[in-house]
């Protein structure tokens, strides 16, 4: 698969099929967006928001959330706020949401079943890495962003000047519901 990508690249390169995507680097809406890298989200959701390319900054992870106050999410939107000009954040959930119910004990069996070993486990959890707590996912999608709104609003290094917003997308329809 990944050698059809690279052939698909090299003629759109060819074709300058880019030339329609030039942009700067900065957000013309000057807003960034944290979300879930669910693959029903990738055209669903700017098509849904009516962003296009150059809008915002959209930053993805497994959730769309934040559960660490120095994750790379939580670096990326400082970089977006001080750096890059964005004045508002959402975060977007969605339904039914991979990682709503995901299980760290089930994890790490399905790595033991792709060979890692029970070493490499052992040692993560030696480092001081609670594999229970950061491979868990969450219980409640909407409970889970609001916690990431509040995380990002009360962050001691976030500009009290950002709004941040929480919202639930409709995974089929693209339907926003604010929290």
């Amino acid at each position: 698969m990944i050698d059809e990508i690279l052939k698909h690249n090299a003629e759109f390169v060819e074709t300058k099929g880019y030339e329609k995507f030039v942009t700067s680097k900065y957000p013309d809406k000057r807003i960034a967006i944290v979300t879930c890298m669910d693959t029903r989200l990738v055209e669903l959701l700017p098509a849904a928001l009516g962003v296009r390319n150059g809008d915002v900054k959209i930053i993805k992870n497994a959730g769309g959330t934040i559960t660490n106050p120095f994750d790379s999410t939580m670096r990326s939107l400082l970089v977006a706020v001080y750096e890059l000009g964005v004045n508002e954040i959402m975060v977007v959930g969605h339904t039914g949401c991979g990682v709503q119910g995901m299980n760290a004990a089930k994890m790490l069996e399905l790595m033991r079943e792709r060979g890692i070993s029970d070493e490499h486990i052992s040692l993560m959890r030696h480092c001081g890495i609670d594999l229970d707590s950061w491979l868990h996912g969450f219980d409640d999608t909407d409970e889970a962003v609001r916690e990431t709104v509040d995380l990002i609003s009360r962050h001691p290094l976030m500009a009290a000047d950002v709004r941040v917003a929480g919202y639930i997308m409709d995974s089929t329809t693209g339907a926003l519901s604010p929290l």
